[in-house]
């Protein structure tokens, strides 16, 4: 007894100073530095071999994306019964689960973007250049084009008469409503990514396993569910850009802008919450 009651008060005098819970943790940095920003312009990346080989990578990503899920969407209007296909569940999946595969496969070449909005979220947080968000932008956007294009090869028919895979406001909810639902889903998607490619957080919870592709592609598959119903699903404008062009009717293009406007205030939105919120970004003082 009187030895527990010498540790009790050893351990008592050591950790007087209680804490809570992960705030010792954030208050190491393990050794963490802060990369400097990406410059604004970088000419020297135009002469590098790795600019262009991350752009054919985002190209043949944002391809692959819209082949899988253009194509699942097209299976599921096809049908008169939804109970024989996969359904929305299963549309959901479709985007969740090529964007879990496409990340983990070109995160190392591009950082897997496949998405102007992933990209536009980037560029404001000032973790890349100006003239490779631009570069990525133009490569998804003919990608997603492409693979379109392959999908009403496969069946014109069916893909101009079941809507083509492409982004529409839904009967019953207004361009406001679709306008929200983008914000909202994208602002989810990039402060998703911003938080699972966190070096710094690697860095204070090396001791958790983290799988980047993972959140990454369940936040698209979660947002997939919430608001098919209301637009589509939009939250990436190179898969709507892609989708309407190769469609190419007047429902595809009398809200378009919205997959536009939408995606990427609500990255914006998310890049200003992580940097100045959860990162704690210092304000310059005079």
């Amino acid at each position: 007894m009187e030895h527990r009651e010498e540790d009790v008060r050893v351990g008592a005098n050591k950790y007087s100073d209680r804490q809570a819970i992960g705030i010792a943790a954030q208050t190491q940095d393990k050794d963490y530095k802060e990369p400097p920003p990406a410059p604004l312009f970088e000419p020297g990346e135009l002469m590098s071999w790795s600019f262009y080989r991350a752009g054919i990578a985002e190209f043949v990503a944002t391809f692959l994306f819209l082949y899988i899920t253009v194509l699942t969407v097209m299976g599921v209007s096809k049908s008169e019964s939804k109970c024989s296909t996969v359904g929305i569940q299963g549309i959901a999946w479709a985007f969740g689960g090529m964007i879990f595969a496409l990340v983990y496969c070109t995160a190392g070449i591009s950082g897997g973007h496949i998405n102007p909005a992933v990209t536009f979220g980037l560029f404001l947080a000032r973790k890349l250049s100006l003239t490779r968000a631009v570069f990525y932008m133009v490569m998804q956007c003919l990608g997603a084009i492409c693979g379109a294009g392959v999908v009403k090869g496969f069946g014109k028919a069916l893909y101009e008469t079941k809507g083509g895979g492409a982004n529409v406001v839904a009967l019953g909810y207004t361009k406001g409503s679709g306008l929200g639902a983008e914000i909202i889903g994208t602002f989810v998607l990039v402060y998703t990514v911003f938080s699972a490619t966190d070096a710094k957080r690697s860095a204070r919870d090396s001791h958790v396993p983290m799988l980047a592709p993972l959140p990454i592609g369940f936040a698209v598959f979660l947002v997939h569910l919430a608001t098919i119903p209301i637009t589509g699903t939009g939250i990436n404008p190179a898969r709507s850009l892609g989708a309407a062009i190769i469609y190419n009717k007047e429902p595809a293009w009398n809200d378009h802008w919205i997959f536009w406007v939408g995606p990427f205030i609500g990255a914006a939105l998310a890049a200003i919450y992580h940097q100045v919120v959860i990162r704690a970004m210092p304000f310059k003082s005079k």
